[in-house]
């Protein structure tokens, strides 16, 4: 039987979909357990089937999911496989989205419109999760979508543990890619040893997606190295004309720092062949060799999800993880 059990008989188990397979394994070796054995096939027409290998009956219970393309698909499948563990008598199931899907549609810019990130959050519910767990959140507002805890985790240490050894002798700046995110880029300016803020205005237009202008820099960025910070990089329009906008005001160089690189459609091509030096993002969704670039670095998410895991299984503290500081 798999699993980890403490002393008092509380027994992890760690399941995975089968969207991001490598994230599973490495989440496993940083465990020191091995992921749950699970049957999982689609039908002729579409459906998934998903069955758990072993009993889980009473134990703690971990989903792993990483929401890429198809991202629907993987959705339906991480919803049966709780609705599986409800009806096999887990006694906690924790959803670990990376990535929440359907993040950006967090609210209504128009009339008809559907909030979808709440509609997840309510499926996750009903679905028969007890806890949801997520890295760098579209919008902090999520965490209210789904009725349980939330642990909002945070890619920033493991981002700036590896800019600060790399770029440690450089002049640095911090750019925000718009105004709302800012409170981000403080964070991330606090840990570059207080390196000055900029960020980009620009302009949205709400009738086609995907679809944003850099218009300037509102800030210093002359002569430093600038560290242009996101959450997630789509098909990398919008980054890399914020990165052109930096050049243009006199930096001395771009890096782009990301936690989600969906990397859809053109996103490859732009960055490759951006004005930007480096482009450092985490795993929390698979990427193809396709995809792969010699600007890009990917570091692995799995130790810090592993301790939260850890954490929360032990009923400890998720947020010591970080200091209290975020």
């Amino acid at each position: 039987m798999t699993g980890i059990v403490t002393k008092n008989s509380k027994r992890m188990v760690f399941v995975s979909g089968r969207a991001h397979p490598e994230l599973a394994r490495q989440v496993s070796e940083s465990l020191g357990t091995d992921v749950a054995p699970t049957d999982a096939y689609d039908f002729a027409n579409g459906e998934i089937y998903v069955r758990f290998g072993e009993s889980v009956r009473g134990a703690d219970v971990f989903v792993l999911q990483s929401h890429t393309a198809p991202i629907n698909e993987w959705l339906m499948e991480q919803l049966l496989m709780i609705d599986a563990l409800k009806r096999a008598s887990a006694k906690r199931i924790t959803v670990i989205s990376p990535f929440f899907p359907y993040a950006r549609q967090d609210k209504k810019h128009r009339g008809r419109e559907p909030i979808s990130a709440r509609l997840v959050a309510d499926l996750y519910k009903t679905a028969g999760a007890d806890r949801l767990m997520s890295v760098d959140l579209h919008t902090s507002q999520i965490q209210g979508f789904f009725d349980g805890p939330v642990d909002h985790l945070m890619a920033l240490p493991i981002l700036a543990e590896y800019v600060n050894r790399k770029y440690r002798d450089n002049r640095l700046a911090v750019v925000s890619p718009d105004a709302g995110r800012i409170k981000v880029a403080e964070q991330w300016s606090a840990s570059l040893g207080g390196a000055p803020l900029a960020f980009i205005h620009k302009t949205r237009d709400i009738h086609q997606p995907n679809s944003t202008k850099a218009n300037r820099v509102v800030g210093d960025v002359e002569d430093r190295v600038c560290v242009l910070v996101d959450d997630m990089i789509d098909t990398g329009g919008t980054i890399v004309q914020a990165a052109n906008a930096i050049m243009e005001a006199g930096a001395a160089g771009v890096v782009i720092v990301s936690t989600h690189a969906v990397f859809s459609g053109p996103a490859v091509d732009r960055l490759k062949n951006s004005v930007v030096s480096e482009v450092i993002v985490t795993n929390t969704l698979p990427l193809s060799e396709d995809k792969h670039f010699d600007k890009l670095t990917v570091l692995s998410i799995a130790p810090l999800l592993a301790r939260a895991m850890r954490e929360v299984f032990e009923d400890g503290s998720v947020t010591s993880l970080f200091d209290g500081t975020f």
